[in-house]
């Protein structure tokens, strides 16, 4: 309980420290950071419930699709973090989530155009899992029976899959919607989407249910369940694991498939809840995957920490696109960006600085690997 307190103070501490350098950031260019903050904390819709307190008398006057865009992004967040995530709890570093991303958006695309209303869709989601899941399944089998390094792998894998992709459904691609004259595939019939929960224009759908059903998934399968036990062994310390008993290579294997589902999942939720369709730009301009991996690290994978992880990064996705009118438009289109990576690097760099402080508390006559792992 201590470990888990002290790491959610630590990613508390970064994302502050994140915002205060951005700030000065953004001082430097002549804005002023709180009237910047305050209005990305509008542009995310983060000031709609207000307008239900008694009296409104902060005088809210919020606009719901602000809110909406932010709850649309955090669905993918969240299965994208949880995808990079359960593979780190295993020790194993899955970057491939963009290539599985689009696996798994490309397969749920293809079912749910040729079986129509809902029995498509959920066909199509199941389809997006397994094919996700295959995708990172090449990388863990690779890992497990030829010691061929993850990170290597699902790079190489994740090209594949972008450009695979983006050859099927580009101009003269074996799924492009020849009618509409554009590098696109047909666009799904309402009736194949995700229902509709809330809002019009870009309405929050069902996928949001299905990214918090995964995230409780995620924490039974790892927390409550044998396979769960071996996955969080094996990243522990995999040769103690394997002296216990434990099959090493089937936890690998097992990680990188449940890991790859999750990103699965995030690409029928790009399909099913937002576009309908793929089309060959947006192939290599989204970067949901790639999000992943800053949303695990925060959210130091843990289930909740995901969660949270996802809607703050949704929310800087969603509104740095209201800041244009703030200042600079280049700094407020990269605003977000920036934030972004700060925090990535105040993550990495406390784990550097972690194990620094405990090589120099090693013992003299012992290795100071040897003596972290003693601790």
């Amino acid at each position: 309980m201590t470990t888990r307190f002290s790491g959610a103070i630590a990613s508390l501490t970064t994302v502050l420290l994140a915002f205060a350098i951005a700030g000065l950031a953004v001082l430097v260019v002549g804005a002023n950071p709180l009237t910047v903050y305050k209005a990305l904390f509008i542009g995310a819709g983060f000031d709609w419930p207000f307008q239900f307190v008694p009296g409104n008398p902060f005088g809210v006057v919020a606009n719901d699709f602000q809110l909406q865009s932010t709850l649309v992004a955090f669905s993918q967040f969240v299965l994208a973090g949880l995808a990079v995530a359960f593979a780190f709890r295993c020790g194993l570093f899955n970057i491939g989530g963009q290539g599985q991303f689009w696996v798994g958006g490309s397969a749920a695309l293809i079912v749910a155009t040729h079986v129509d209303g809902s029995a498509g869709t959920w066909l199509a989601v199941l389809a997006a899992a397994l094919a996700g899941g295959a995708w990172a399944g090449i990388a863990g089998g690779l890992k497990a029976f030829r010691g061929a390094h993850e990170v290597i792998s699902t790079i190489m894998l994740n090209w594949i899959a972008i450009f695979g992709t983006k050859y099927i459904f580009g101009t003269g691609g074996p799924f492009t919607d020849v009618a509409s004259g554009q590098p696109e595939s047909k666009h799904l019939t309402e009736s194949s989407l995700y229902p509709q929960i809330w809002g019009l224009l870009q309405p929050v759908r069902l996928g949001i249910v299905v990214a918090l059903l995964a995230a409780l998934a995620y924490w039974i399968v790892l927390e409550r369940t044998t396979l769960g036990y071996a996955v969080r062994a094996v990243g522990f310390n995999a040769e103690a694991a394997g002296y216990g008993g434990i099959s090493v290579r089937r936890a690998i294997v097992f990680s990188m498939l449940i890991a790859g589902l999750f990103a699965g999942l995030a690409g029928a939720d790009q399909i099913l809840g937002v576009s309908g369709k793929i089309s060959s730009p947006e192939v290599l301009g989204n970067t949901v995957g790639f999000t992943g991996i800053a949303v695990a690290l925060l959210g130091r994978n843990r289930a909740v920490g995901v969660v949270l992880a996802a809607l703050l990064f949704a929310a800087l996705a969603s509104g740095s696109r209201q800041l244009s009118g703030e200042f600079s438009s280049t700094l407020a289109r990269s605003l977000a960006d920036v934030i972004q990576g700060i925090i990535i690097l105040g993550v990495g760099g406390e784990a550097v600085v972690r194990w620094a402080l405990t090589s120099r508390r090693a013992k003299p006559d012992l290795p100071a690997v040897v003596a972290e792992g003693s601790t």
